[in-house]
C-alpha cells in the first residue's frame, strides 16, 4: 500500500499543502497523512500516525524529503526505522527525481542528496546570519515589524465591546497570547 504524508508549516502554506496532496494522489497513494505544522515543532502527530500505521511491504510517499524529516539524521533516523519493518520509502522529487529507498541506489541518493540538502540550507542560514549582521552594522536593519502591537487600538476597542480574547485574537489575525500581552500591557500603563 502506498500511503502519503503532507505538511506544510503555517497555514499560509495551504495552496502547498494541497498541491503536495494532489502529488500523493497522483503517485497512487490510497491514504494520506497531512498536516500544518512547523518541522521543529515537538509534535507531528500526522506523521506519527502514518508511521504507526504503515506496515511491511508498504510505502511511505513524501513530495520532499524537507516534509518529512528536520535534518539529515532525522530522515536517516526515519528511513533506518522505515527498513527495519519492511517499509520503503518514496521521495517524489529530490532534486526533480524520485528517490525510492527499495533498491540500493535509492538508498545511497537519499543519504547523498539529503546530506546536501542540508549542507545547502546551513550555507543559506550562514549568508542570513552575515547579511543581518552587516544591516544591523549599518542601521539598517531592525527586526520584523511587530504586527500584534500594530493593532493594539483594535484589540482594546473589541475588548471594550465585550469580545472573548480569543474571538478578538481570531478576528484580527493575531495569537490569544499576543491579545492578552496588549490587554495586560494596558492596564498597566
Amino acid at each position: 500500500m502506498l500511503i502519503g504524508y503532507a505538511r506544510t508549516s503555517t497555514a499560509e502554506q495551504e495552496a502547498g499543502l494541497d498541491a503536495q496532496e494532489r502529488d500523493l494522489r497522483a503517485a497512487g497513494c490510497e491514504k494520506i497523512y497531512a498536516e500544518r505544522v512547523s518541522s521543529v515543532a515537538a509534535d507531528r502527530a500526522r506523521l506519527a500516525e502514518a508511521l504507526r500505521f504503515v506496515r511491511s511491504g508498504d510505502v511511505l510517499v513524501v513530495t520532499k524529503p524537507d516534509r518529512l524529516a528536520r535534518s539529515t539524521a532525522d530522515l536517516l533516523s526515519i528511513v533506518t526505522d522505515l527498513e527495519k519493518r519492511g517499509v520503503a520509502l518514496l521521495v517524489l522529487s529530490m532534486g526533480g527525481q524520485p528517490v525510492d529507498t527499495r533498491g540500493a541506489t535509492g538508498k545511497l541518493l537519499l543519504t547523498m542528496l539529503a546530506a546536501i540538502a542540508a549542507f545547502e540550507r546551513d550555507l543559506v542560514l550562514e549568508r542570513q546570519r552575515e547579511g543581518i549582521s552587516a544591516a544591523k552594522a549599518a542601521g539598517k536593519y531592525k527586526g520584523r515589524a511587530p504586527t500584534a502591537r500594530a493593532k493594539a487600538s483594535e484589540v482594546l476597542a473589541l475588548h471594550a465591546q465585550g469580545v472573548a480574547v480569543a474571538e478578538i485574537a481570531r478576528r484580527l489575525n493575531i495569537g490569544t497570547a499576543s491579545a492578552f500581552r496588549i490587554l495586560r500591557d494596558s492596564r498597566s500603563s
